[in-house]
């Protein structure tokens, strides 16, 4: 019998091989933001508001895409690991039915992921103007902004079918697939802001609207090439015909709490940016500043132990409804958290130690830096209890169960993200002291829910009740 260190040790292997994919695609998909933020800075402040504030409206399906490949995700890797089978002539018919369910579940998450993008379309087309002036923004901006916003809203579609399609893949077990293709995605775009934005290798110089459509373009690209490799043999889902209306259902109720917990946590942030404003321009902009440093650091780590805890998690479920030996779903669950505590919380501790040289290569107001300083150490001593959350997160998710995750996000936001720093920072007065409180004790409780939730919940029989609902299993294990 392998040890508990043995066990630890192959767990972590695992996890490491499924997220480092991740990590890459997400270390590109940050340069190119940061290239967006570069080339629009040397048009005009008013080329920065406007894609900044585009943005906050882009977050909206961006949300909606992510909650979708929540679902997609979940039904993905059990039916997955469902799929595994001993040889026998039973086993093997339970592998098929399970691997029809899971190519029924990424087909239907894919197509709603795309008729869930069209009104977006039609908004920014119709509204992109407006959207942006109705935030204060000046004629220019909005206008700007309005073209921007338009163009890349038109993409929806193809931005839904991409993050669906590459979650869809990764719980197979296929990271890779989707990292190859978004890379080359957001080296496209970074290449195309950089020629149509400023006009390079005898290019128009269109600014704003050159990134747009370099932005667009990337989604395009991502999502054909994505849809291309689920079409053809080289990856283990595929399309097929959809008509099971319980797939359909268990996709809407495993994706709604996530698209919930995306919308809350965007909507939230309006209120909060507008407290951080009362105490001054700088202390939002230190805000600002303290977040990225930490997001720039441990957020690709973050996101790929994310994605690997829901494939793990939701295969090793699979395998037990298919009558696998093990208790294994509840110790890669915890194994997965422990990775993260000790590779970004570690982490998290020395940006703590080394926030103010790392404050100061963005800033050199004094200021602004003093309060950077704060929150970046704030950040980094709240990344233990971050990881934690996110990571659990998605243990629960491969499991199916995205309300604890929800309920404990909305907790947090508004207990004390938003009601503890407004509490401390306005009505006692401690003002920006208030919102590190506020911070910090955000992601404590949200980890002491979802921890409790993976803990105490009954997240691995709820698994076992769909996949016996869809078929993927008997429901007598």
């Amino acid at each position: 019998m392998p040890t508990v260190r043995d066990r630890l040790r192959s767990t972590w292997r695992r996890v490491f091989d499924l997220s480092w994919p991740v990590m890459v695609e997400q270390v590109t998909r940050t340069a190119m933001r940061t290239t967006d933020v570069f080339v629009t800075g040397l048009f005009s402040p008013a080329a920065i508001a406007a894609v900044g504030l585009a943005d906050l409206y882009a977050r909206f399906p961006l949300r909606i895409g992510l909650g979708l490949g929540g679902g997609a995700i979940a039904l993905s890797s059990q039916d997955t690991g469902a799929a595994d089978d001993d040889g026998s002539e039973a086993a093997a018919a339970a592998r098929d039915a399970a691997a029809a369910n899971r190519d029924e579940a990424v087909t239907q998450a894919i197509l709603l992921g795309a008729l869930a993008g069209l009104p977006f379309a039609a908004f920014g087309l119709l509204f992109g103007r407006e959207a942006i002036a109705l935030l204060g923004a000046a004629p220019e901006v909005a206008r700007q902004g309005g073209l921007y916003l338009a163009i890349i809203f038109a993409t929806s579609p193809f931005r839904h079918v991409a993050l669906i399609a590459a979650r869809s893949l990764q719980g197979t077990g296929d990271t890779r697939t989707p990292m190859a293709v978004n890379v080359a995605a957001n080296v496209l775009n970074i290449s195309g802001s950089l020629v149509l934005g400023l006009g390079l290798l005898g290019a128009p110089r269109l600014a704003v609207v050159g990134v747009g459509l370099a932005t667009a373009a990337g989604n395009v690209f991502s999502a054909s090439a994505l849809s291309l490799a689920v079409a053809s043999d080289r990856v283990a889902a595929s399309f097929t015909w959809p008509s099971d209306l319980v797939i359909a259902r268990q996709l809407v109720t495993v994706s709604a709490p996530r698209v919930a917990e995306g919308l809350v946590a965007t909507a939230a942030e309006f209120p909060f940016n507008a407290l951080l404003l009362g105490f001054g321009t700088e202390v939002n902009a230190a805000y600002q500043i303290g977040r990225r440093i930490y997001q720039q650091v441990t957020g690709p780590l973050s996101r790929g132990y994310n994605v690997a805890a829901s494939v793990v998690v939701g295969q090793a479920l699979g395998e037990r409804a298919s009558g696998a030996e093990g208790e294994t779903a509840t110790f890669l669950g915890w194994s997965t958290a422990a990775l993260g505590l000790v590779t970004v919380g570690t982490i998290g501790l020395a940006l703590a130690a080394l926030a103010a040289p790392l404050a100061a290569l963005f800033t050199d107001d004094a200021t602004t830096l003093r309060y950077a300083v704060d929150y970046a150490r704030v950040y980094g001593l709240g990344a233990p209890f971050l990881v934690t959350f996110v990571v659990v997160s998605g243990a629960l998710q491969g499991a199916g169960d995205t309300t604890t995750p929800f309920v404990a996000r909305a907790v947090g936001l508004f207990g004390c993200y938003l009601g503890v720093s407004y509490l401390l920072g306005v009505v006692l007065g401690w003002g920006p002291l208030g919102t590190y409180v506020g911070v910090f004790t955000y992601y404590l409780v949200a980890a002491g829910v979802v921890l409790a939730g993976f803990h105490w919940g009954g997240w691995a029989d709820r698994a076992a009740e769909m996949m016996a609902e869809r078929g993927s299993a008997d429901g007598d294990d």
